[in-house]
């Protein structure tokens, strides 16, 4: 069966049950997706890619930042591949007429080949201020990560953790978490996380922040057109209104 078949039978439930005035992505931007096909664990192929593209533009998204996955033991990518993936996605985008436009950088993973990286070569950021999307292991804290965070910004880039409430070596110590933030590093909520898609203590992880009005971007972290149903799930929920007064960049990138 088609995606685009398999997703229209996932989300016809909350079109059917959503009110009249549909909650849209007031922040148009989205910082953080896994859209160029067959480079990590995103989309598969151009269809996928469409899919989602088409429901980003029909939810309100007028601009798209993916970040494919760069690690030295999974997803050693390279620059100039994901770059001809841009390409073919901004053909597909043209030739489907969706009113989007689309960028490239990536989700680092701090590995020793991530230092290798930043020591060698110009690494893919976004904004003016070259936010770097960053993402660490997830049962315990990098050695020394406020030495990290200052070695990415004297190399003249703005540290961004990725999805900061799935850290579960922070669930018990957000006074460290914060501190992060403290000295420099921006955080990009998953919106996803709100909803429970990650589990009860990632929601509560994502509440908190937010209560916090600690989180700089929101992005989709899509990976594949069945993410789309729980990304519903947020736009006609009460959730979303606990964004209204984060301190949100995502505008300010077009």
């Amino acid at each position: 069966m088609p995606t685009s078949s398999i997703w229209h039978r996932l989300i016809s439930g909350f079109k059917e049950s959503a009110p009249a005035n549909t909650a849209m992505c007031f922040w148009e931007v989205d910082v953080h997706s896994h859209l160029v096909p067959g480079v990590d664990d995103g989309v598969k192929d151009p269809e996928q890619a469409l899919t989602c593209l088409k429901q980003l533009v029909e939810w309100g998204i007028r601009k798209v930042i993916t970040t494919p996955h760069i690690s030295g033991d999974w997803y050693p990518n390279k620059p100039a591949d994901l770059r001809q993936g841009l390409i073919d996605l901004q053909i597909l985008i043209d030739q489907n007429e969706l009113p989007l436009t689309i960028e490239l950088a990536a989700e680092y993973l701090v590995d020793d080949f991530f230092f290798d990286l930043l020591q060698k070569e110009e690494l893919l950021s976004f904004g003016p201020r070259k936010y770097l999307l960053i993402e660490t292991g997830w049962a315990w804290a990098p050695a020394q990560i406020d030495d990290i965070l200052f070695r990415i910004q004297t190399h003249g880039y703005t540290p961004v953790l990725a999805h900061p409430e799935r850290y579960k070596y922070f669930h018990e110590n957000r006074k460290g978490l914060l501190h992060l933030r403290e000295i420099g590093c921006l955080f990009q909520l998953n919106w996803m996380s709100l909803i429970g898609r990650y589990g009860v203590e990632c929601q509560k992880q994502a509440r908190f922040l937010v209560n916090q009005k600690v989180i700089d971007f929101i992005g989709s972290d899509l990976h594949q057109p069945k993410d789309l149903k729980d990304m519903a799930r947020l736009l006609y929920s009460n959730e979303l209104q606990l964004l209204q007064n984060q301190p949100l960049l995502n505008n300010t990138l077009f």
